[in-house]
């Protein structure tokens, strides 16, 4: 048995009366899955589902009997309608969501493939009513009666202002001295350079307590091509916890108090869909830590839900219930 995480991790601080234990802030999109294989304009059949990586942790999360909060924008059309009531059935709550009047909900669609690549996928979310999210919608009263705040590199792409948004989250959460989880989920095609985006992501991870890269992600961002070398990047930047994703092999840590490890990957029969896989995992790190779950076990739990995740079509289909992740015995 692996010695629980320490009295003084930020993880498991008390806060007494807390209304929630999570909150995350970013946009939910409605996804259309391909019935079948092949080209996205020769599919017949779609399969409506929901998307986002916030959104996926949020459900992941709420799975798990914690309680979370979300905080965005939607349009008052039928997609956003649609995604609220989905997000409530899974028990989150959606209190700090506006439905605004006039705006739109951003969709997308994806492809089906049967040979474990990554599945095509099309954004249609430009000038969605989350892109127009800012600094002012972040709630500190809200923020602070939550013990936790999950943040991705997702929300801060989609627009400067929810940039500026997805800054004043973390710097609010932080200064109250909640504890932060930080997950890069590089999007390139939304950043106007890459050099814009190394540098915003890593202003961002800075502030986190817990930083969650891929290691195709952290040599992009920090330069450095080995896993420590990466996660000393970020443990020199302030982070407590680094863990990178090593797909299959598994992941590797760094943590101020556990000290460095490296945790093997779940065997997997068939990859179906990669998509939300690195949500999972951040689900199953953050709940261990919060807990108070030592990191090896943190990072066992996030490594069985991605490998769990990346064997169904749906970003979130693979997300366990507490009762399973207890039959597991995680």
């Amino acid at each position: 048995m692996n010695p629980p995480a320490p009295p003084d991790s930020p993880f498991t601080a008390p806060l007494p009366g807390a209304a929630r234990d999570v909150a995350v802030f970013g946009e939910a999109m409605t996804l259309f899955i391909a019935g079948e294989p092949g080209p996205l304009e020769r599919v017949e059949t779609f399969h409506r589902r929901m998307a986002g990586a916030e959104i996926n942790v949020a459900v992941g999360l709420a799975r798990l009997g914690l309680r979370v909060g979300w905080a965005s924008r939607l349009g008052d059309d039928s997609l956003g309608r649609y995604l609220l009531a989905e997000l409530q059935k899974e028990g989150v709550d959606c209190g700090k969501v506006q439905s605004d009047a006039g705006q739109r909900t951003g969709f997308q669609f994806k492809g089906r493939v049967d040979d474990g690549s990554d599945p095509p996928v099309e954004y249609h979310r430009k000038g969605s009513a989350a892109s127009l999210m800012g600094p002012d919608d972040v709630d500190a009263a809200w923020l602070q009666a939550t013990r936790h705040l999950h943040a991705t590199g997702v929300f801060a792409a989609i627009s400067a202002t929810s940039l500026a948004a997805a800054h004043r989250s973390l710097d609010v959460a932080r200064a109250a001295g909640r504890s932060i989880s930080f997950d890069p989920n590089l999007r390139p095609t939304l950043w106007s350079s890459t050099d814009t985006m190394r540098t915003e992501i890593n202003r961002l991870a800075a502030k986190a307590h817990a930083v969650l890269p891929g290691l195709a992600e952290g040599q992009l961002l920090t330069g450095h091509a080995a896993p420590d070398a990466i996660a000393r990047f970020y443990r020199d930047a302030g982070a407590r916890l680094v863990v990178i994703k090593l797909g299959a092999e598994g992941a590797y840590y760094d943590d101020a108090d556990a000290g460095t490890g490296h945790v093997a990957g779940f065997p997997v029969a068939k990859v179906v869909d990669t998509v939300g896989a690195g949500d999972g995992f951040a689900v199953g790190v953050v709940s261990a830590l919060l807990e108070g779950r030592s990191v090896p076990d943190a990072v066992r739990r996030g490594s069985w839900i991605g490998a769990r995740q990346v064997q169904v079509p749906g970003d979130s289909e693979g997300l366990p219930t507490r009762a399973e992740l207890q039959a597991a015995g995680l």
